[in-house]
């Protein structure tokens, strides 16, 4: 397996600090807003890295943040007239639900900045009497020129950083290119004690200090979208590795930007689409295929034609599936196995795996067509469309049974289970569409409707999604 490494702007073969082990820190969302589809993106895409490690045999340990606690967050909820901590909760719960539907498997561990102040304290004092930052004011400062190694992520130099656009103001500094890990309290704002007074802590010492609290001094990946490289994980490097002496991370790996009209989506430009919006407009895993359509490292470009067309490949995949029927105990193909894992080996490319599931698709139907057995086919496309997150819930209607059950009577269906019913309905109103019969058929949509089951047609025919 190689992947493309951030640090060193070259591919590595992968190889864990412990065999059989890997350890993943992931950037999660700063949470003044509700999530924009580029979250989703960032999301999706180290999903599947985790899902793949895992399906190849490595006990995975993934943990990812949520900052609650950031100058944009306190900015927000002035806006607002709101509490800083109870806007950034509200927007968690809005983030993992969206992931959740996305089919975005919880992290391992999921800490809060603020419930890890003291580890904070206890990182910014080590780097104050190593010499690498200084207290000033009730602010702390960090001294980037203390640590030789400042740049080699982003391939930055000092020197050109003096002037440029992303200085952090203080009127306390010594130099202009040092950035803040602890922030004198203001009027207003949250505030926690520590040794050089009451304040809050800097944006990048947070993940410095969880990832090395879950993970240790040093861990195998580290994640999160191309725009934290500079100065976010610049600065996470510089700071953890100056007050332990040992990499952070050997592996630094980037998604690209989604963009809308050619620009970079940003909360702070509102050039964004909602996440929730979109899941609410397209099938959720019809998101996750268009996020999986494209490498996780190259920009993405959302339009209204890309997600239409990923809802039509969705119910391609889908169709094949509904029709193939069970596959025993066939085992799966080996050659669409390999050519799977030949993809993924090569810097996690789920855009070349998803080639592979559609060909074996497009194999599976040829072979159905001809009434010869697909059944190996079959299962190896319920592994790997399992492991992609684009299997088809099935299920998820159990706490409707009665409901159901009760619809079904209505209509002339006897049956038990309530996936059993849902079926029975759309057949009736699939048989009531050929006919003509828009009364019935629309009838049946409307009474799925209001027991909020969303019945869409496509060209492979319906398909249902809880509203």
């Amino acid at each position: 397996m190689d992947v493309f490494n951030t640090l060193g702007r070259r591919r590595q073969p992968f190889q864990p600090l412990q065999p059989g082990r890997v350890g993943i820190y992931v950037c999660g969302p700063t949470v003044q807003a509700r999530p924009h589809v580029g979250h989703g993106r960032a999301a999706v895409a180290f999903d599947v890295v985790r899902r793949y490690l895992t399906w190849s045999g490595y006990e995975v340990v993934y943990v990812q943040n949520v900052t609650d606690i950031e100058d944009k967050i306190i900015a927000a909820a002035a806006a607002e007239g709101a509490d800083p901590q109870v806007l950034a909760k509200r927007n968690a719960e809005v983030f993992a639900a969206a992931y959740l539907r996305l089919g975005v498997r919880a992290p391992d561990i999921e800490p809060a900045a603020t419930d890890h102040i003291a580890e904070m304290v206890q990182l910014i004092a080590t780097l104050i009497a190593a010499g690498h930052a200084y207290p000033a004011g009730g602010d702390v400062y960090y001294a980037v020129r203390s640590y030789d190694g400042y740049g080699k992520l982003s391939g930055r130099r000092l020197d050109d950083l003096i002037a440029g656009p992303r200085i952090e103001p203080g009127e306390h500094k010594r130099d202009p290119l040092d950035f803040a890990l602890w922030k004198a309290a203001k009027a207003g704002e949250p505030s926690w004690d520590s040794p050089w007074g009451p304040g809050r802590p800097g944006w990048h010492i947070e993940c410095s200090a969880m990832a090395r609290l879950y993970l240790g001094h040093t861990f195998d990946i580290h994640a999160g979208g191309a725009d934290l490289i500079f100065p976010h994980h610049e600065n996470e490097i510089a700071q953890s590795e100056a007050a332990t002496g040992t990499p952070l991370a050997r592996y630094w790996l980037h998604n690209g930007m989604v963009n809308l009209g050619g620009e970079k989506m940003a909360k702070s430009t509102g050039h964004v689409v909602d996440l929730i919006e979109a899941l609410d407009t397209y099938p959720p895993q019809a998101v996750r295929l268009f996020y999986l359509r494209t490498h996780y490292r190259k920009p993405l470009d959302f339009t209204t034609a890309a997600l239409e067309d990923s809802t039509a490949s969705l119910d391609r995949l889908w169709a094949f599936r509904r029709r193939a029927g069970d596959p025993g105990s066939s085992p799966a193909h080996p050659a669409t196995i390999a050519a799977f894992r030949s993809a993924m080996d090569d810097d996690f490319d789920a855009a070349g795996g998803l080639g592979v599931l559609f060909e074996a698709v497009r194999i599976g139907n040829r072979l159905l067509d001809a009434d010869e057995d697909a059944s190996a086919l079959v299962a190896a496309y319920d592994e790997l469309a399992d492991l992609l997150g684009l299997s088809e819930v099935r299920g998820g209607i159990d706490d409707l049974a009665e409901e159901l059950g009760a619809l079904g009577a209505r209509f002339g269906v006897s049956a038990d289970a309530p996936e059993t019913v849902l079926a029975g309905l759309l057949a009736i109103r699939a048989g009531a569409r050929d006919r003509q019969d828009w009364a019935t058929a629309d009838a049946v949509r409307a009474a799925l409707a209001d027991l909020g089951l969303v019945v869409e047609d496509g060209t492979d025919g319906p398909r249902w999604h809880r509203s």
